[in-house]
């Protein structure tokens, strides 16, 4: 959670965006009172207050993260097609030169 307001906190979230380039999230979870109180109810902040703008920020980070994730997968799944060619070709010139 952050307090956008703090000059420490925007020169932290710069810096490690400096380090960590494209594995930091864009979405800010932003410091809220609501956020605090959902544990002392023992809820989540969807089942204490989903209008809440820290209950927002929540759904908007697990949006991005499996935005993130299935971009992944579909990384994934295209690379073996790429290896399976590579061991046809190796495949086939083992064969023309044997």
């Amino acid at each position: 959670m952050v307090d956008l307001r703090s000059n420490l906190t925007v020169q932290v979230m710069q810096e490690v965006k400096k380090l960590l380039k494209d594995k930091v999230y864009e979405t800010v979870i932003p410091r809220n009172i609501r956020l605090a109180e959902a544990p002392g109810f023992g809820k989540s902040i969807l089942a204490y207050d989903k209008n809440s703008k820290g209950a927002e920020a929540y759904e908007k980070l697990a949006k991005e993260f499996l935005s993130r994730h299935d971009a992944l997968q579909n990384e994934k799944n295209e690379a073996p097609s790429l290896v399976s060619e590579q061991k046809m070709e190796e495949g086939s010139t083992q064969e023309v030169n044997a």
